[in-house]
Order: C-alpha cells, then structure tokens, then sequence
C-alpha cells in the first residue's frame, strides 16, 4: 500500500474508535469524547499497540504516517534524573509543571457545564471570567518559561511589533465589513505564530496574543460556535491521537505512574485549596475548585509545548497526560451530586 492509503487508514482509525467508545460505551458521563480520544491516543501508542501489535503497529503509523499526523496537529494547536528536560533550568522545569498543573482547558470546561445546564447561569458566566484570567496569567508565565536569553532581543522585537501591529488590527477591524473579519483574522493568526515562533517562543503564544486582542463581538456567535464545534470534531482527534503516539510507557517504567498521582493530587489540592481561601458562600469554593478541574484539552497542549522544548523529558510528558484525564474524568462525577444539594448556588451573581 501507499503511503496515502496508510494515511487513510489511520485517520479511518483516529476518528472511527474513539466515536464508538464513546457512542456505544455511553461514556459522556465521566468520559467526554476528548478524553475518550486522548486514551485511545495512548492505547494506539507504541507502548500498548506497539508492544501487543508491533507489526500492525508498524505498518500503520509509521514514520511518514506519524510526521502527517503531527503536522495536522500541529495546525489544531494554533524532575531531575530523567524527568527534567536537557535544556531546561530548574525554575524553567518547576514553573512549567506547575503551570500544567494550575491549567484549565476552557472549551471542555464550557462543553461540561453546558452538560450540567449552569453555562448561562451566573455561576457558569463568573467561571468563566475566573479561567480567564487564570489563562492570562498562566499564559504570561509560559512565556516567561520560554524566554531564550540568547534571542532575548528578537522575542522584545516581537513584542514590540505585535503591540504596534496590534493596535492597527484593532483599527482596521472595526472598519472591515464583518464578512472579511474572519479572513483578516486568520492572517493575523499565522502571522502571530509565525513570529512567536521565529522569535523563540512557540507559535503557541503567538496564538494565544493573536486571540486575546480580539473583541468577540467583532464576529458572529453562531459562526464561532460552527467553527469551535467543527476544530472539536474535525482537527483536534487528530491531535489527541498523535498525542498519544508520542506517549512511551517503556520510559520511566512504574515511576511513571507514581509521578501521575502525585500530579494528580497537586493539581486537585492546589485548586481546592486556592477557592477555599478566597472564602465564598458555603459550598461555591468546592464547587468552583472541582469545575476548574477540567485540564485535558489545554494541559496536553501545554505539555507539548514544554516537551517541544525539551524542557521536559517524555517520561514527564507521559506522567502528565494520565494526570490530564483523570482530573477532567472526576469533574462531573464530583460536581453533579454538588449542584443537587445546592441549587441556589447556581443563581448567586456574586
């Protein structure tokens, strides 16, 4: 076979599993689609399917296969003795696990409480404020993370030019009809990868600075919905898959999982325990703190990132992702009965 009917196949693979799992399992209560994707990933991987299989494995997500996939990926996104990665600094490595950590994946977190009916609720639209500024912040950290002081002057340039170019996008946006917003929008994307990544770093962040000058009411609702309905089920199979494929359960061995607890249950505390500090009604800071659980879609990303990086070793990367799942598994499970026993919280504006 070719390799574009192997190609075939695998994308048959990537999107057929997962869907059945997930439809035919019933899974939505505790599983979500994205994470039902993110498992299959890591079953697909060489350290399941390339152990059990090794000559299937071998012959559908071979190298020209893998490098296909993550490119498609790569277009959806836009520790010591072994766990730290070989160019990281210590604070470099513990800021950026710890930002993993603290991370809040929006679109399945918006998915989930339109699941629980509290998205347009004012409980859903103050959490939605709260992950947004948790992204700022976490974002402005990532970057900090990435800073390269050997190219520390073309990443001030890059700053400076997107501050300046930015503000002319915002002058030209308002004057564009709201057909070619969209259009300019998508330059203004690749452009801001483009330089974030030139400048050293990631095309992430460049991504993120592309979007977060953007006014929203500067498109149509319905088609920003349409689009973030079609990246959910069109582009981001694809990179939940290669995620997985990048996952080797051979490297760190138990130690692995030892570390995914411990995450997991940094992550679960360092959450809780932050709203329960600022104090709200009885029963808002649990709920809040369980919610802002959901890690799955965004925490990948970011992992990706890091290991892009190098650093972060694979067997960090591969510790994280179980970490990812769990947490947004236990979101619904653990706010569902909440919401019950507490209906009023739903309805407070403050």
């Amino acid at each position: 076979m070719t390799t574009t009917e192997i190609f075939l196949i695998a994308m048959t693979i990537i999107f057929t599993i997962p869907y059945l799992i997930w439809r035919l399992g019933k899974t939505e209560y505790y599983a979500p689609l994205v994470v039902v994707q993110i498992i299959t990933g890591i079953l697909l991987g060489p350290g399941i399917l390339g152990s059990v299989f090794p000559d299937y494995y071998a012959l559908v997500f071979n190298q020209p296969v893998i490098q296909s996939l993550n490119g498609i990926a790569a277009m959806g996104m836009l520790m010591y003795d072994g766990w730290i990665g070989p160019k990281a600094t210590t604070w470099q490595f513990v800021l950026g696990i710890g930002m993993a950590c603290a991370v809040t994946a929006l679109p399945i977190l918006i998915l989930l409480m339109e699941k629980l009916e509290i998205l347009r609720q004012p409980i859903g639209q103050r959490i939605l404020r709260y992950v947004s500024i948790d992204d700022i912040a976490i974002w402005g950290v990532r970057a900090l993370i990435l800073l390269d002081w050997q190219r520390v002057g073309k990443q001030l340039g890059f700053l400076v030019g997107f501050a300046v170019v930015g503000y002319g996008l915002r002058k030209l946006m308002v004057w564009l009809p709201a057909s070619d917003r969209w259009y300019v929008g998508l330059i203004w994307l690749a452009v801001c990868g483009f330089g974030a990544d030139w400048s050293g770093l990631h095309f992430m962040v460049g991504a993120f600075l592309a979007g977060a000058i953007m006014d929203s009411h500067w498109f149509d609702q319905k088609q920003m919905d349409g689009l973030l309905h079609h990246v959910l089920w069109v582009v981001m199979p694809v990179f939940f898959l290669s995620t997985g494929l990048r996952t080797n359960w051979s490297l760190g061995g138990a130690a692995v999982f030892i570390v995914a607890g411990v995450l997991l249950l940094a992550a679960v505390a360092g959450k809780l325990m932050g709203t329960h500090l600022l104090k709200w009604e009885e029963g808002e800071g649990s709920l809040i703190g369980w919610l802002l659980q959901t890690k799955a879609l965004i925490m990948i990303i970011f992992a990706n990132v890091l290991l892009d990086k190098s650093l972060i070793t694979n067997e960090t990367f591969t510790a994280l992702l179980p970490m990812a799942v769990a947490s947004t598994m236990l979101t619904v499970p653990v706010v569902s009965p909440k919401l019950a026993r507490g209906k009023s919280i739903v309805f407070r504006s403050q």
